[in-house]
């Protein structure tokens, strides 16, 4: 059995972490910290999980408590990680970070756009970037894993099948939707019902920090500078990312070969579902799951491809992402806790 512990178990991530690693036959849940609700059974906070941990109780987020685990997830607000992450490794245990800590190579871009100091900076190097469609091999071998965001996530796995190919221009426009909950749990004007309801907006237009994260990806694919236009927006619903992705073709493809190139990409990957040619896909086809459903548009003249990607924020973009890294790692079956159908209507 790995004995698993999570830090910042109160928040969307962190219980999304427990639902799944609840029913993980391969794992026991050892420690789960709270800085606000320590000695309080688990299950008590959250009533969904009743019958599934036990006796377990939040505790204090020290390293005392963590050190008897096999690997600790970090679903936790950026910087917590990185004040923990070396004591971990020293002591041989795995990290699984889920906050934007250790994604950005160049520590002075992360620093510029997460607004503190970086306080590991030495171990950004070893960290493993937490895509498994890209970086399953190197995952297999990691110790400190830095999970991908949701954002990036349904956008590098809608434009990789382009970029490896060569076939598209370098200037990409990723315009992505997403739902409250990617906001995390926690009391903010901007994200109340009352707020959110009725109501659809772009925001940070001029810059979101997951640009350099996405463009970081984007740049490895294509092994040569990508310039992206990216543009979130937040939709009145709980869960999903929703992301419509435009690329000019250099040289012309036909509808077939277009489709081609998708399925025979993602043929092996069992948590991305291509679509028939032109579908349009819901992000309720996916809530729940850590599946990502994308499909292939060649509209009017056929120059500009637009890749509709969808996900749910909280699974494939966050915990369900998390524990795909975490089977790799300890040389499980990718797919373990995960193959569950998203959730109808």
């Amino acid at each position: 059995m790995i004995k698993v512990g999570i830090v910042g178990g109160t928040g969307y991530t962190g219980v999304e972490l427990l639902r799944i690693l609840a029913l993980h036959s391969g794992v026991k849940i050892t420690a789960v910290t709270s800085r606000s609700d320590v000695g309080i059974r688990v299950d008590v906070l959250y009533p969904n999980l009743r019958g599934y941990l036990g006796d377990l109780t939040f505790c204090a987020p020290s390293l005392e408590e963590l050190f008897l685990c096999d690997v600790v997830f970090f679903a936790t607000p950026n910087g917590t990680a990185m004040s923990m992450a070396k004591e971990l490794l020293k002591s041989n245990i795995k990290v699984i970070d889920l906050s934007a800590d250790f994604r950005l190579k160049n520590v002075s871009e992360w620093e510029k756009w997460y607004g503190m100091t970086h306080e590991s900076s030495d171990l950004v190097a070893q960290a493993i970037y937490g895509l498994p469609e890209i970086h399953r091999a190197a995952l297999k071998n990691a110790n400190l894993i830095a999970c991908a965001g949701c954002y990036p996530t349904a956008v590098q796995l809608g434009f990789l099948p382009l970029l490896e190919k060569e076939c598209v221009e370098l200037n990409l426009i990723a315009d992505v939707k997403s739902g409250v909950s990617g906001a995390g749990r926690k009391a903010e004007i901007a994200t109340l019902m009352s707020e959110t309801g009725e109501s659809f907006k772009a925001y940070a237009v001029g810059g979101h920090r997951h640009l350099p994260e996405i463009t970081q990806g984007l740049t490895w694919m294509a092994k040569q500078p990508v310039n992206l236009t990216f543009v979130p927006h937040l939709t009145p619903m709980i869960r999903g990312i929703y992301a419509t992705l435009y690329a000019t073709l250099t040289t012309r493809i036909s509808p077939e070969e277009l489709q081609s190139l998708y399925e025979t990409r993602y043929a092996n990957e069992e948590f991305v579902d291509v679509l028939p040619f032109g579908s349009h896909p819901d992000t309720r086809n996916v809530r729940g799951s850590n599946r990502c459903q994308i499909a292939v548009h060649l509209p009017q003249d056929g120059k500009t491809v637009v890749i509709l990607s969808v996900i749910d924020n909280l699974v494939k973009g966050a915990a369900g992402q998390a524990v795909q890294a975490m089977n790799l790692c300890f040389d499980l079956p990718e797919n373990h806790g995960l193959a569950t159908v998203a959730l109808y209507p």
